[in-house]
């Protein structure tokens, strides 16, 4: 959908456009700007698109026509044409006004770090859930954006069905089919969501879980290939991975427990793309445990953190149990560092995803982790109870086993919720009985 208007040719060079400016978000300082120009330069990348220069304005204010003024703008514009670049992207968030006013002063194509970000979510999602929400997002972004894009839409409304009066405005006509898709996605996407709820609903009475989150290329998806022996996509790219992914963590387990995969975070991200990944965020709200993982090589690290700290807090998960996995220590080589910041993170790891004793260690904490957390029981079932025996076998962490002359004594970990399901009260072994005395002399020290 709108291809034609709205995406971004492979074959451009871009030159790269940004401000420090004490009022404007993100770039306050130098070292704002810098960081964001280092991650539009990796948004780009992952979009394949060669990049050119780049140019930082300092500001005490922001141009409202085009960020930078139009001076400086003729400025860009001839550099960049030296260089044969034919876009400029700017590392921040343009308005149509802008994007007009920069594109009639430059003669260049003109897109803004939203822009680049979308192009990125619609390449990369897979499932009808995710590519509905990059729709939304998109024709969201477009709509106040129109007159900046395009004159009209007039060759996207075949099968749309809907035509003005005579006389009415054609940009008008354009913002009613934008509304119009945007509204029927939504409700697609309502669907979607239920059905997808109601799935977690029946999963969340089978199993436990543990989401992975953080900033994005941290190596989420890396760790998740170690820890469940599987191959999920891996790059060294931004938002390689956008839609959930569930695997087994250990199926030996009872229940099995699941390791999932999420959306990474980025900095500066439009809020509609953050209101939008909300719903795929939502496997990372219901987890039981959220590891959340952090590119220790990173020199902006510290700000990652901050980063993922507040979406999860956005999320209302802030609270939620956790533990902090610095991937890619092989790549770090302060070892000092690396001390101070596990002393600094209580209950936080440091690993390579390509270290397989690492990767065995902390498979082992999170499996142990799930355990901890069950209920213990001691029931004693009388052999006759082949059902009983089978369903002890099957649904529950046996610690304990050991035959006696009428029955067999089971020490168990098991969640509450399964065991309430199960109906083995009848066979819990009460410390005041008088067979738990028996018992508890040659089994229960055990």
């Amino acid at each position: 959908m709108l291809d034609n208007e709205f995406h971004i040719y492979r074959e451009a060079k871009a030159t790269l456009v940004s401000i420090v400016s004490p009022k404007f978000e993100f770039h306050k300082d130098i070292k704002e700007t810098e960081r964001s120009m280092s991650e539009l330069h990796e948004l780009l990348r992952t979009l394949e698109i060669e990049t050119g220069s780049e140019h930082i304005q300092n500001r005490k204010t922001v141009d409202p026509a085009t960020i930078i003024g139009s001076g400086k703008l003729k400025e860009i514009s001839e550099v960049a044409k030296a260089e044969k670049s034919t876009l400029l992207v700017f590392d921040c968030e343009l308005t149509s006004s802008q994007i007009r006013n920069i594109k009639k002063i430059s003669g260049l194509s003109v897109i803004d770090r939203c822009h680049v970000i979308l192009e990125i979510f619609a390449k990369h999602a897979r499932t009808k859930e995710a590519k509905l929400q990059i729709e939304i997002s998109r024709l969201q972004y477009i709509l106040p954006r129109l007159s900046g894009f395009w004159t009209h839409l007039g060759r996207q409304r075949g099968g749309v069905g809907v035509m003005g009066g005579e006389g009415e405005q054609q940009i008008e006509l354009d913002r009613r089919i934008i509304r119009e898709r945007i509204e029927r996605f939504k409700t697609e996407l309502k669907n979607l969501v239920k059905s997808r709820q109601e799935q977690s609903k029946k999963r969340k009475n089978k199993a436990v879980t543990a989401a992975l989150v953080g900033y994005t290329n941290a190596g989420k998806s890396s760790i998740m290939n170690r820890l469940c022996r599987v191959n999920i996509l891996e790059e060294n790219k931004l938002f390689a991975t956008l839609d959930s992914t569930y695997r087994m963590l250990n199926p030996d387990t009872k229940p099995p427990m699941i390791l999932i995969d999420t959306v990474g975070f980025i900095s500066n991200l439009p809020a509609m793309l953050v209101e939008g990944f909300k719903t795929t965020l939502e496997s990372a709200i219901e987890a039981d445990l959220l590891i959340i993982v952090c590119d220790i090589s990173d020199p902006h690290m510290d700000k990652h953190l901050e980063v993922t700290h507040k979406v999860l807090n956005d999320l209302g998960i802030d609270e939620k149990d956790h533990i902090i996995v610095f991937n890619k220590k092989d790549l770090a080589c302060d070892e000092l560092r690396k001390k101070i910041i596990l002393r600094t993170h209580p209950r936080s790891f440091l690993v390579s995803s390509f270290d397989e004793e690492d990767i065995e260690g902390l498979r082992k904490y999170v499996i142990e982790y799930f355990l901890e957390q069950q209920e213990k029981y001691d029931l004693f079932v009388p052999y006759e109870k082949g059902e009983i025996h089978s369903k002890v076998s099957s649904n529950t962490n046996i610690i304990t086993r050991s035959t006696h002359e009428k029955g067999i004594y089971y020490k168990i970990r098991v969640p509450g919720f399964i065991f309430k399901n199960l109906g083995l009260n009848d066979y819990i072994l009460s410390p005041k009985s008088e067979l738990y005395q028996k018992l508890k002399d040659s089994v229960l020290k055990e």
